[in-house]
């Protein structure tokens, strides 16, 4: 015996009833979705992570993780994770920290800027706290100043020991929404000012290379990112 068919009414066609509706995406937003880039960044401390962690990013797909390693490990550390997973670009994201006791220090970040870069990976590092691209949001400066000199600023400026209670969970969770909200920060100054540091710096190898801080290249590509 023939299969019974299944009649559907002309005027429940022109009305798109619900039952009739498409059940699966259009092919429009499956396209669209696959567009979108993703990117690792790899932090080495929490105020790092914390703040990347909080542009309101839409457009683009971000990961961030902090490894609390030193440069050449989490650069290497990166390499592993990429081959878990594909991204489109991975970002390494240290300072120099220099220690007056500690001889390994500046061949690491220098070694550890040179291995990334030959591995096609992008690297915001700063020399020498990455605290200079919050103080450049107040300020310009082209000394050579230790990380010391940025927490008695920022403290200042914010109140507080910045080496004590700046860098806890809770504070560095609030720094990008802190400089945004505050009338004296000016983020396109800053990328500005950096701009210009690294243009007066670049020439030189990279533990000499102070002050400067390449964050504002990885800034700039999350504000092209932003919800509108």
């Amino acid at each position: 015996m023939p299969k019974k068919q299944t009649y559907i009414k002309r005027s429940d066609l022109i009305g798109e009833k619900p039952w009739l509706k498409k059940t699966k995406p259009s092919k429009y937003k499956i396209e669209t979705e696959e567009k979108k880039r993703t990117i690792l960044i790899v932090c080495e401390g929490q105020t790092e992570e914390l703040y990347f962690k909080s542009f309101p990013v839409v457009t683009l797909r971000v990961e961030v993780v902090e490894l609390g390693q030193s440069k050449l490990k989490l650069v290497d550390t990166a390499f592993r994770l990429s081959e878990q997973k594909a991204y489109d670009e991975i970002w390494c994201v240290f300072d120099l920290d220099i220690k007056r006791d500690e001889e390994n220090c500046i061949p690491d970040f220098d070694n550890a800027i040179s291995r990334a870069m030959n591995w096609g990976y992008k690297v915001s590092y700063s020399n020498d706290a990455f605290e200079l691209w919050f103080y450049l949001h107040y300020q310009y400066t082209d000394h050579e100043n230790h990380r010391k000199f940025y927490y008695q600023k920022l403290g200042d400026l914010w109140n507080l020991n910045y080496e004590k209670e700046g860098k806890r969970w809770d504070f560095c969770y609030n720094n990008y929404n802190r400089l945004d909200d505050d009338t004296r920060a000016n983020q396109r100054k800053a990328i500005e000012r950096a701009k210009k540091l690294y243009e007066l710096k670049k020439q030189l190898p990279f533990h000499l290379q102070n002050p400067v801080s390449k964050i504002f290249e990885l800034v700039e590509l999350l504000n092209k990112n932003l919800k509108q």
